[in-house]
């Protein structure tokens, strides 16, 4: 007899959410730090037991986590974790792990890091390259953070500010760059938020920002970048 299709779905739903469980389990653990690099990963019977799963899940979860560098399975030495600069950090799941498992100052610190290297240069590229579709995107995210009445507000539009700043490159390596970091971006953007004296303290480093891309002045946008950026550093470092 057939199985029934409601009931085949329904499965398949749950065992998706168990082989997500144990992958984000276990991808949290090894960068927490759990399970040193080179170190063996508990047996087999062990993790399903740990995890109340079935040996198919858990072997699926395993090769997620394989694929994304943490780990790797040799004969006769079994499942390893790998050295950390084999760890594949550029990867949306494994980023949103390491933001919840790192000591917060640190990730912070070294998102920080990244957005100095990137951003600036991002901004002097908008003015440069930015087309009538992404201005009016940025416009609208401009026009958002100057409305907003409330936190949840400011920093909606704080994203799509900064992601829009990226996507007005009109460079394609850099647009997936803003969706990697969006998730862990959004937080440090809540966080500066409520350190700030009022929610949109940085307003005015932010229409800086705007109207030296809508200018074209790159090298006006490049500095106004800077500036909104070393505010943050600011506020993260207090």
């Amino acid at each position: 007899m057939p199985d029934n299709p409601a009931q085949t779905w329904e499965n398949t739903i749950i065992h998706r959410d168990l082989h997500g469980h144990v992958t984000h389990e276990l991808g949290k653990a090894i960068l927490r730090g759990d399970v040193a690099p080179g170190s063996p990963l508990p047996r087999e019977a062990e993790l399903m037991e740990r995890f109340g799963v079935s040996r198919t899940v858990l072997r699926e979860a395993l090769r997620t986590l394989t694929s994304k560098g943490l780990i790797e399975s040799r004969p006769k030495v079994g499942t390893r974790v790998r050295p950390r600069e084999a760890w594949n950090l550029l990867d949306a799941d494994m980023l949103d792990w390491y933001a919840r498992v790192a000591p917060p100052l640190q990730f912070a610190l070294k998102l920080q890091e990244m957005r100095e290297m990137i951003e600036p240069y991002a901004a002097a590229l908008a003015a440069d390259n930015h087309e009538d579709s992404s201005r009016e995107r940025l416009t609208r995210a401009h026009q958002a953070m100057v409305d907003a009445q409330n936190v949840d507000e400011w920093v909606r539009a704080d994203l799509d500010f900064h992601l829009g700043v990226l996507a007005a490159c009109s460079n394609e390596l850099l647009i997936p760059l803003g969706a990697l970091i969006e998730r862990t971006l959004e937080g440090q953007l809540r966080l500066n938020a409520k350190r700030a004296d009022v929610y949109n303290a940085s307003l005015a480093e932010h229409t800086a920002v705007f109207y030296a891309i809508l200018a074209r002045d790159a090298s006006a946008a490049r500095r106004a970048m800077a500036d909104l950026l070393g505010v943050t550093r600011g506020r993260i470092e207090a």
